[in-house]
């Protein structure tokens, strides 16, 4: 597939996409070891990788989720990548948006554009000189600035945290890279249908991720079908119990909280185990799985993944 050719991730709102993350180990590693990667990925079947964004994570961890998208891009053009979720308040929306067109012109179709206002570590926000208080503010108005640059042409702004006269990004990006707007809270849902293609949620019920489809259900139309999707957790192992120990770890190590504050949305076990946990969603209206599998290693995470996209996609 050239470039030139690759579809938009958001061509068909009735498409179930599964992606894997790109784990910090192989983003880090030789260009080799990531090519390798990309061409597991395209040979498991997997529909998209997706990235992670921080700046400086509790202690100091992180990586820029569009710099990673613009390496893991450019390594096939029939990798997908979902930037899941972009701490966009944290950066001005103008070369935000160059970067997406950028991204755009060299990989045209292999992006998906995750927002979310972060909050996890609030220092992280701050040290930025962003009041944490006006994060969700703070995004929305970047939100409102980026879609509209992507069409191409000059705008003005006066905002509350931006101004500028005759803003322009050309050329626009062909086709469109679609957002997803991420987020648990009411402001988030509302973020998601007014400047989203979709929303992103994360340690959620089905029936409240139902809710949420049905609550944005007048946003969108044939013209403009939604991408609602889920990122979640996931330990991968034929022993229950290894399964659920490797995830906790992990799960602790990263948000420095017990798991039993995530165990109820994070599944684990078998593939078998974890499409039987995830089929109620894509009832619900899930059209995009953002996994993060915890496995033995990362080609059995790749392998979990994929046979979890075959349990579920064949119903």
């Amino acid at each position: 597939m050239s470039p030139e050719k690759a579809s938009s991730p958001n061509e068909s709102s009735s498409e179930l996409l599964i992606g894997t993350l790109a784990s910090p180990e192989i983003l880090r590693s030789p260009h080799a070891q990531r090519l390798a990667f990309a061409r597991a990925i395209l040979d498991s079947g997997i529909d998209h990788v997706f990235v992670a964004d921080h700046v400086s994570f509790h202690v100091g961890a992180g990586m820029d989720g569009l710099v990673n998208a613009a390496s893991l891009t450019a390594l096939d053009p029939g990798i997908k990548v979902c930037v899941g979720v972009y701490l966009l308040a944290l950066r001005h929306p103008i070369p935000v948006a160059r970067q997406l067109a950028t991204i755009s012109e060299t990989s045209p179709g292999q992006l998906i554009f995750g927002v979310g206002i972060g909050g996890e570590d609030r220092n992280e926000i701050a040290m930025c000189g962003i009041d944490p208080r006006t994060r969700g503010r703070r995004t929305d108005e970047c939100l409102d600035i980026v879609t509209k640059l992507l069409e191409g042409k000059p705008i003005d702004h006066r905002g509350e945290f931006y101004e500028f006269e005759r803003g322009w990004i050309e050329p626009k990006p062909d086709p469109r890279i679609p957002i997803v707007v991420g987020g648990r809270s009411a402001k988030a849902v509302e973020r998601a249908g007014r400047y989203g293609d979709g929303w992103l949620g994360t340690w959620i019920s089905p029936s409240r991720f139902a809710s949420v489809v049905e609550e944005l259900a007048p946003n969108y139309s044939a013209e403009k079908p939604s991408l609602h999707g889920l990122q979640v957790w996931v330990g991968i192992d034929d022993d229950k119990e290894r399964a659920r120990t490797r995830l906790a770890r992990g799960m602790e190590d990263f948000y420095k909280t017990p798991f039993a504050a995530f165990e109820k949305y994070s599944p684990y076990g078998t593939p078998e185990d974890i499409a039987n946990f995830l089929r109620p969603y894509v009832d619900a209206g899930c059209r995009l799985f953002n996994v993060m599998p915890l496995a033995l290693d990362e080609s059995a995470g790749i392998e979990g993944v994929a046979e979890v996209r075959r349990l579920l996609r064949e119903g």
